[in-house]
């Protein structure tokens, strides 16, 4: 019960999991992460505010289109915790990670259009391939498939070059 006297305002760890649909488990890890913030009773019980529901919600949404944990957190760092997002906060959120979406997209579709011409030559070697990587130049920029990791850093060093 919070300090108004309003019992609905204060849910226990497995209240907020039911409600939801995340395991007991993944939102201690949240906790750890320092993407949720609840507190102990006095019997050691968990609680939350009434909130939380909707950080667990945002969490789950940006993680589901790939954002990285710690990019959420430093999101939702920037509201108090007892605070419970609202669409301005959502608005805030989404505009801040639509680059990062927009490139994670074209690697994707990049890495769905180049996948089978790839592996279809028979090679099956990104670091011998002569038609992807030849003389391995690549290999300059680093360890890994970088046709498909960091293609925006690729592009600013080239601009420079």
């Amino acid at each position: 019960m919070n300090e108004d006297g309003d019992a609905r305002a204060v849910l226990s760890v497995g209240e907020v999991a039911a409600r939801s649909g995340v395991a007991v488990s993944t939102l201690h890890f949240y906790e750890k992460k320092g993407l949720i913030e609840g507190w102990r009773t006095s019997g050691n019980q968990r609680r939350y505010p009434r909130g939380v529901l909707r950080r667990v919600a945002i969490v789950k949404i940006a993680q589901r289109a790939g954002i990285p944990l710690q990019v959420i957190k430093q999101a939702l760092a920037t509201i108090p915790p007892d605070h419970s997002p609202n669409a301005k906060d959502w608005a805030r959120f989404v505009s801040s990670w639509r680059e990062m979406l927009d490139e994670r997209i074209t690697s994707l579709t990049q890495l769905r259009d180049q996948l089978t011409s790839c592996i279809g030559c028979g090679c099956l070697s990104l670091k011998s391939c002569p038609l992807r990587n030849p003389g391995d130049r690549l290999g300059r920029d680093g360890a890994g498939a970088r046709l498909l990791i960091d293609k925006p850093a690729r592009r600013r060093r080239g601009a420079a070059r």
